[in-house]
């Protein structure tokens, strides 16, 4: 998407794919910005919460979700993180008419993504937020850092359950592998409930075809990415765009 924006458009730039163990990133990110015309990274799983660390100065939203998929290096050499999944998903909820504030909403998975989107949620003044996850601690420390910055927004820790909710997110890896059990069971949902997820290895996965069969409205993991480009490209100093200008041309 964004190298063929670039050649559409005439930005002399190039997103450049590169695929690091977790073992080597910590190394292989130190060297990549000795590199001169390396203005910055965009980091993806499983590398966004291990980039914390590695950085400078980083944003409130990193603070929050504890998760970095944006680096940008900075003047003087230093490497700062900012975190747009939330900010993007958001944005796409309400380009297609759902407006999350007061809104009921229950999040599968508490990594990287999972983070960023309870983070933008409690941000667009959600009226409850729970939190499900395998791993019980990451849930749990995610809820703190949220209660800390929102006070308004009812945050807990609970099941999968989807009945009674207004959205349910998928902000884990499930749907990524075909043998993936779905995230929740979509016989709870109700047809009133806004359907997201946040896998983008098919448009529509499996949680979003059963959903949708059962009346759901769904919202597609690429719309996160389309909603997101714009703040990544001026987070990158390359210029103001709208969404709708990046999105691929058909």
């Amino acid at each position: 998407m964004f190298n063929a924006f670039f050649e559409r458009v005439g930005i002399d730039a190039v997103v450049v794919p590169m695929e690091v163990s977790e073992r080597n990133y910590p190394s292989f990110l130190r060297v990549l910005f000795q590199a001169e015309n390396v203005r910055g990274a965009l980091v993806t799983v499983p590398h966004k919460r291990a980039t914390v660390d590695l950085l400078d100065d980083y944003s409130m939203a990193v603070r929050i979700a504890g998760a970095c998929n944006a680096i940008v290096r900075r003047p003087d050499g230093t490497l700062y993180g900012e975190l747009f999944d939330g900010a993007g998903f958001v944005r796409g909820l309400e380009r297609w008419g759902f407006n999350p504030s007061g809104a009921r909403c229950l999040i599968v998975g508490s990594g990287g993504v999972g983070a960023a989107m309870a983070a933008a949620l409690a941000g667009a003044k959600a009226k409850s937020i729970c939190l499900s996850d395998i791993s019980v601690s990451s849930a749990e420390s995610l809820a703190s850092r949220l209660k800390q910055h929102f006070d308004a927004v009812d945050v807990l820790v609970g099941s999968n359950d989807p009945a009674g909710y207004d959205l349910v997110v998928n902000g884990s890896p499930l749907g990524m592998r075909s043998d993936d059990p779905l995230p929740v069971d979509v016989r709870r949902l109700a047809p009133a409930t806004l359907v997201a997820d946040a896998v983008m290895k098919q448009d529509i996965t499996p949680l979003l075809r059963e959903a949708s069969a059962r009346g759901c409205k769904i919202q597609l993991g690429r719309e996160m990415l389309f909603e997101q480009a714009p703040l990544y490209l001026d987070f990158f100093g390359l210029g103001s765009y709208s969404s709708d200008e990046l999105r691929p041309e058909v």
